[in-house]
């Protein structure tokens, strides 16, 4: 069973029925959740103490949307990909054990976690909100599958590529922390609401690691596929 995202008004929300549309209202993001991909940035991963972050929901688009490189970002080449499982919250959670953590889970899909590289290490004061919620700097998609047809969100491949190029592919078996231990993590003494969106993390290849780096730039076509789920696809442009 999937769910369509569509777009409103206050942003993207799942149309979990024709009456009732559930908004995406919040983006909790975890850093270095792949031993691999913090090796290769030059940080260490840690299971006790995930990095979190947050992206505005105002970034969220949809596969086949543009994503749009904004004129604050364009004074240097930057701007990255980073292919991620997203896990939407579907009921309130808060204090919940790990094996009880997927039960809060309305589904799974794809997500690109667009990067700015210079906001977020040198623009924003050590914060990575502002490099990671520009506009269009989330899609998302192609659809919402239901949890209950992903028994194990453990065994999932992720494949991302820029033109065709595979740059990123691995195993979710590979995260340092589950996603049934995130939840439960990120729900210690804080609630999570349904329509809480999860980005798991990414694993290694990212743009910015490679030598020479390999920036997003105009004309550009990212897919971030993730097996049982579906692929999404954006092209890459500026703004003017």
């Amino acid at each position: 069973m999937t769910y369509d995202l569509v777009k409103t008004d206050a942003g993207l929300a799942v149309r979990r029925s024709a009456a009732a549309d559930l908004p995406l209202r919040y983006f909790l993001c975890i850093g270095r959740n792949y031993a691999d991909h913090a090796k290769e940035m030059g940080g260490k991963a840690s299971a006790e103490n995930p990095v979190l972050f947050t992206k505005s929901p105002a970034c969220a688009i949809l596969s086949g949307d543009d994503i749009v490189i904004p004129a604050i970002c364009q004074d240097r080449e930057q701007v990255d990909f980073e292919g991620e499982l997203a896990v939407i919250v579907g009921e309130r959670a808060r204090d919940v054990a790990p094996d009880r953590a997927l039960d809060h889970v309305l589904g799974y899909c794809a997500a690109n976690d667009v990067t700015a590289r210079w906001w977020q290490k040198e623009g924003s004061g050590g914060q990575f909100n502002r490099g990671k919620s520009f506009d269009t700097f989330c899609p998302l998609g192609p659809r919402i599958t239901a949890a209950r047809a992903i028994p194990d969100p453990q065994s999932l491949a992720i494949t991302t590529t820029v033109n065709g190029e595979v740059m990123q592919h691995a195993s979710t078996r590979d995260m340092i922390l589950s996603v049934a231990s995130l939840i439960a993590e990120c729900s210690r003494g804080a609630t999570l609401l349904p329509g809480t969106v999860i980005l798991t993390g990414t694993p290694s290849g990212v743009g910015t690691a490679r030598t020479p780096p390999r920036y997003l730039k105009e004309g550009d076509t990212v897919t971030v596929e993730i097996s049982g789920l579906g692929a999404i696809t954006n092209k890459v442009r500026l703004e003017r």
